[in-house]
Order: C-alpha cells, then structure tokens, then sequence
C-alpha cells in the first residue's frame, strides 16, 4: 500500500511518487531521489544509494574523504575498547549489556536512517529496529556496511516492525498548510522532536510521537494510522540482510496476534529474533504474554524477546521518562508466571535508564535456568533499546552538518562522525561498560 493511498502525502511529495508504482523494487530509489531532489539546488556528491532489490552489502561502494580525518575516529573505537567479533549479539542478550537502536516504525528518513545506522554501529550496538519497508531496510544496511568499512566491526542484527492492530507507533500527522490562519505561531513545528513540520508535514520523517495533536490552537491536525502488510512483511523477513522481526501489540485481542503469526508463516524460520513489544497491561500481562507465547511457540525456531514498552516516544522528553519502562521491568522480572524470553527495556528509556535498573538491583543481575530461557546462566533484564533519545542525540550532530553541507554521507565529515560518534558512545557505554579515556559524558 503506498502512502498516496493513506493520504500521507503532501502535493510537493505527490508530484514524485504517482508517475511510478511503489513496488519493492523502485521504491527505494525514488524515495532517495526525492529527498535530495528538494534538499539541493546544484550537484553533491553522495557514494550511497539505497536499492531494495539487491542485498546492500553486496553493492556498497564507499568513498571516503581523507583517510587521515578518520583516524581520531579509529582511534576513539580502539580505546573505548568496542567489541569487533568476540561478542554476538545473542551472548550480549544473555550477559544483560544487549542494546538496541531503534530508528522508528514508522521514521522513513533514508538519509538520516542510513546515518543513524553507521553511527550506531561504530559505537557496538547490537540490533537496528526499523521500518519494514524495502528501502529503510536498505538504508540502515548501508550505514552498517560503511560503518564496517571504516573499522571492521562485527554485524547488528536488523529487526523490521510491524503491528497487528492500530498502534501508536504506526501513525503519521497530517494537515493542509493552507487550511492554517496567517497568524498562528505554529507550535507544532517547536514540539516536533523529528523536525517534521516545515509548512506542512514532512512524511517520511513523521514517526506518529503525536506531540503535535494537541497543541494545535486550530484543531487542524489529524492522525493517521495504518497497519503494514504481512504478505509484504514476510518476503522482507526472508532477505539475507534481515535478521528479526518485532510485532507490537496491545496484547489485548490475541486472535489478531493470531492472524499475523500465522500469515508471516515459514518467513520466521529465516530469523535469529522473533520480539513481541507490549504496553503495561496490569495483572493481564502476564496471561496475554503466555497465550501469544503458545501460538508463536509451534513455528519458533529462533531466540525470543519481549519488549517492554514503557512510556512509548518520550526518552528525549527528560530524566522522569525512564521510569515506567524500569517499573515494568521490575514486575516482569520477578514473575515466575511469565513465558520464555528474553526482557528488554523499550519506552522512555534513557541515559538514566541503566541508574534506574542499578537502584532496583536489576542492571546485569544474573540468574540461573529460570522461565525466562532454560538450562542456561542469563541476565534477568538482557538490555536496553534506545529511541526518540537516541535520536536526538545523535541528530543535533546530523542537523550541524545538513545546515553546513547539504545532505551527505557522515563518513564524508569526520570532524561531525567524531562528534556524533561520543555522544553515541555515551549512551551504549552506559550498558556496555567501556573504557573511558577520552572523558565522554554519560
């Protein structure tokens, strides 16, 4: 289904998506096409683009700009002490120090996702959530392959999300710019945290926060929601570049967890993750848990995670973010009832996230053959997924170098990959624990 169809289109954005099917295979390169179409007046060199149709890291073709310039950055990795190929990703869940990037269910920013994606995986991150679109799958897989290019560091797993019923994760903004009175001081381009209000709505950068529904003095924005495909879902499940899938759910309605389940079919068997996020449902969590357990059960041939969802879009808000994803966590952790798999904390999180679980006593406590995975030594809580927070971080950096350079590739500016790279190392060293020497705030 195309964006068109869901009225997610601006008219600018129309005029460049109609002449052309949206199929899995041009969709990527249309997107990119677009973006930079607007973003620039005269020619920029960029060594990226983002073909759906062919494995990514088979294709990329990198050129840097002076060798030289990226060697602070080489050696930033090499003190922090960043594991290349010692640590998998799985033995990070078991230890309790696995962290998560997640680029948005629905932030379909290529050029900011690639970006992210290089970033965050200089500085040891052991998954890459996003979008299940071909083209953002192909984006956060090129930014890992010139990450590794770079330095030669050991592969993310990629997660794509998907829903099975409406979700706040999987709606856009929308609003006629011309429907707005002269006068309005738009307040809804101050408390966008993507930056996703010019005028009117950038789409692709929209990731359904929903800060901007009720600030409106006018009442003139709408939500938008839509559900993904599963037929579509499960053919990106089977690509070589795809390694997991996380389904969010309300837990509420398990006949329509039911029905995606079973129409992702034998595309799990292709996974090394299969991830379940959930809000905080009460005393029926945990039931809801055990009932969705036993349908994925039958056909589950991969690890399994949970993702606790906290306060969902708000880590960048503040310290008091962190707190309902550390609560959940506390209650899901002591329960003897719940079903096998991993825990991980989603929704809020933070750079106080890891202080908050330490209180508690819940950071890397280690506990034996217990409900969670069985017969082995593993974390009670495997790790941390950060998201609006990360972004945030991270994007100031990408906003700098956008306002001074266009659009491009970060491995094209290192005194920015530099920047961009400690403040990532700030937050995935509070989880991993790694030397410090260069003084990184944290």
């Amino acid at each position: 289904m195309s964006w068109k169809k869901l009225g997610l289109l601006t008219q600018k954005q129309e005029k460049y998506h109609i002449a052309i099917p949206l199929n899995s295979v041009n969709r990527s390169v249309i997107r990119l096409t677009a973006v930079l179409f607007f973003a620039r007046s005269s020619a920029m060199a960029l060594s990226f683009s983002c073909y759906s149709a062919i494995p990514p890291q088979r294709q990329v073709n990198v050129t840097f700009g002076s060798k030289n310039s990226l060697q602070n950055v080489k050696n930033l990795i090499k003190s922090i002490g960043i594991p290349s190929k010692s640590s998998s990703p799985h033995k990070c869940l078991q230890q309790g120090n696995w962290v998560k990037l997640i680029c948005g269910a629905s932030f379909e920013d290529v050029v900011d996702i690639r970006n992210l994606s290089l970033v965050y995986t200089l500085a040891g991150v052991d998954c890459i959530d996003c979008a299940a679109d071909p083209s953002v799958v192909s984006a956060v897989n090129e930014g890992i392959e010139t990450a590794r290019e770079i330095v030669p560091i050991r592969r993310p797993w990629v997660m794509i999300s998907v829903n099975d019923d409406e979700d706040l994760h999987f709606r856009k903004a929308e609003f006629y710019p011309d429907d707005c009175p002269s006068d309005c001081s738009r307040p809804c381009e101050i408390v966008c945290p993507a930056n996703a209000i010019k005028g009117g709505v950038i789409t692709e950068r929209c990731y359904g926060c929903g800060r901007c529904f009720p600030i409106c003095p006018y009442d003139k924005i709408r939500e938008v929601t839509y559900v993904r495909d599963a037929m579509a879902t499960a053919e990106l499940l089977k690509r070589n570049d795809v390694d997991a899938v996380e389904i969010h759910t309300s837990g509420r309605q398990t006949h329509i967890f039911r029905e995606l389940w079973d129409d992702l079919g034998d595309s799990i068997r292709y996974l090394r993750l299969a991830a379940v996020s959930l809000p905080d449902s009460g005393d029926a969590t945990i039931s809801s848990m055990n009932e969705m357990y036993a349908i994925m059960k039958p056909h589950l041939s991969c690890f399994n995670l949970w993702q606790l969802d906290g306060r969902p879009m708000s880590g960048d808000i503040g310290r008091g973010a962190t707190r309902e994803s550390i609560a959940f966590a506390v209650r899901l952790a002591a329960s003897r009832e719940r079903p096998p798999g991993f825990l991980q904390l989603a929704g809020g999180t933070n750079v106080h996230t890891v202080e908050g679980l330490k209180k508690r006593g819940l950071f890397q406590t280690h506990i034996t053959s217990g409900a969670s995975v069985p017969n082995h030594l593993h974390s009670s809580i495997g790790g941390i997924a950060y998201g609006g927070y990360a972004r945030k971080i991270v994007g100031r950096v990408l906003s700098s170098m956008q306002s001074q350079h266009g659009l491009a590739g970060i491995e094209h500016h290192a005194e920015h990959l530099l920047q961009a790279l400690k403040e990532a190392l700030g937050l995935v060293g509070t989880v991993k624990s790694y030397n410090n020497p260069f003084g990184i705030q944290r």
